[in-house]
């Protein structure tokens, strides 16, 4: 048996099912969430949500957008993004407009605070990947991403829009 130390060295890693560990949608699932858990770990560390990320990474790519298409884009609850949008405003890091061309919806934007809290929250997510991704060289993590970015292209085209790749 294999007995991997953790951080608790009174305790041997418990290893999963082989089953699992030989299925590739398992690993990618497990890796997922353990980026996504030190993420947010050093998100909140740092006085930010990752969804602050989001919004902010959305708003600085230059267009206005309207609440909903920034739900839409992160498949989140419109009420949810309505109070982090709040939150962002009274830290002047987006300001809110009325749509002039529908008065109904309101128009997004990132204010120059939000534009520093972008590239602050940048410098640490990609601190984070450097960390999580260094066992893999630099032709390795262009492979990965690329692998990635298909099936993402395939299974959920909002997050990876090819089309307009730099």
């Amino acid at each position: 048996m294999n007995e991997l130390a953790t951080a608790d060295t009174s305790r041997p890693v418990q290893l999963v099912a082989r089953e699992l560990a030989n299925s590739s949608g398992y690993l990618l699932a497990r890796l997922g969430l353990a980026f996504k858990l030190q993420a947010t770990e050093r998100a909140e560390a740092s006085g930010f949500e990752l969804y602050d990320y989001s919004v902010l990474a959305i708003l600085g790519e230059g267009s206005r957008e309207t609440q909903a298409t920034i739900a839409d884009a992160l498949t989140l609850d419109p009420s949810r993004l309505v109070a982090l949008l709040d939150s962002l405003e009274e830290r002047d890091m987006v300001e809110r407009q009325r749509d002039p061309q529908d008065r109904r919806r309101h128009v997004v934007s990132i204010t120059n605070s939000g534009r520093k809290e972008l590239a602050r929250v940048r410098a640490i997510i990609s601190q984070l990947e450097g960390e999580f991704f260094a066992p893999l060289d630099s032709a390795n993590r262009e492979a990965l991403h690329t692998m990635l970015a298909a099936l993402a292209t395939q299974n959920d085209p909002r997050c990876c829009p090819l089309d307009d790749e730099e």
